[in-house]
């Protein structure tokens, strides 16, 4: 009976039955991460290009909204080129004794630093705006339309290399970034229709406006998701699991239950699971059915804490998964 030890134990049969997953789930998250890293890189060079013509064209034919989007666009690339360094990195740097996890805590400290990134870019097309809007100036619409529209392009390109199910949170940090990018240019091109027909040249400014809204809301969504990751905010419903669990049978309650992320894609797990078994192979039956069940909730690696219902905590069998 396990209820007559008093020493903590790994429950070889499980710990083994895990060692292959351990590796194939190493393997699929440094693919993951190496994919994400080339699409990331090529949304890189896509935006540098889209930010020297936008550039050009708004030097050249006066509009703010246009300079402002071409700026959207710069840090956009400078957020993915620090996206696509973190994936390599964590892709490229294995785990081991020392990095338990790897480099993958890169991924959200990458994506938080590229939501701080968007602040003052917002404050820069702010402070643009309102010198426009003091000394508005005529625009050449025709060349900036094109221009535009060949921004727009360049962002729908953008997106659909990137978009797809299972995105990393950098991935979707960038997805995030091309929405506003793409946003703006519609802005951009919309603004300039409406002053070649109206000539209400204040447009221009208030378009750049428009797109600095945009851009702060990408960086919101940003900061919330990168920083509920360093904050250790559960990823799962901690409440609905504990209840799950102690429905099933053989389990008597569970405490101690907790959850957190090491990246978007690596979600982490304890749980002290009180137990009716009265043998070693009743009790890795019900470590297979915890695991099983915090595995369907998005758990990737758990450490269970098995002990008898009626012993206490001083008697337990801990395993773990992955």
């Amino acid at each position: 009976m396990i209820g007559g030890r008093t020493d903590c134990m790994e429950s070889s049969e499980t710990h083994a039955s895990h060692t292959d997953h351990d590796h194939d789930h190493g393997d699929g998250h440094t693919h993951e991460s190496t994919e994400s890293g080339r699409k990331l890189a090529l949304v890189a060079a896509i935006n540098v290009v889209g930010f020297l013509t936008e550039l050009a064209g708004g030097l050249l034919f006066g509009s703010v909204a246009l300079l402002s989007d071409a700026v959207h666009m710069l840090f956009d690339a400078l957020a993915y080129v620090m996206a696509f360094a973190a994936a390599y990195v964590a892709a490229n740097y294995e785990t081991s004794d020392r990095w338990s996890y790897g480099l993958h805590r890169l991924e959200p400290l990458s994506a938080f630093l590229n939501g701080a990134l968007l602040i003052p870019m917002v404050v820069f097309i702010l402070y643009e705006s309102y010198q426009r809007f003091l000394d508005p100036v005529a625009i050449g619409t025709g060349p900036t339309l094109a221009i535009a529209v060949g921004g727009l392009l360049v962002n729908l390109v953008a997106v659909y290399v990137l978009e797809g199910d299972g995105m990393s949170l950098n991935e979707r940090g960038a997805f995030y970034h091309l929405l506003g990018d793409a946003g703006g240019s519609i802005a951009v091109i919309v603004s300039v229709l409406v002053i070649e027909f109206t000539g209400v040249r204040v447009l221009d400014p208030i378009t750049a406006v428009l797109i600095a809204a945009l851009i702060a809301w990408s960086a919101g969504k940003l900061l919330r998701g990168s920083g509920a990751i360093f904050l250790q905010r559960t990823p799962v419903d901690i409440d609905e699991t504990r209840a799950a669990l102690a429905r099933a049978d053989g389990i008597e309650g569970v405490d101690d239950l907790h959850a957190w992320q090491i990246c978007s894609e690596i979600t982490i797990a304890t749980a002290h699971v009180e137990a009716r078994a009265e043998t070693i192979a009743e009790a890795e039956a019900v470590t297979r059915l915890v695991h099983a069940e915090l595995a369907d909730r998005g758990v990737d690696h758990a450490t269970i804490e098995l002990c008898p219902a009626d012993a206490g905590q001083d008697s337990h069998l801990t395993t773990h998964a992955h």
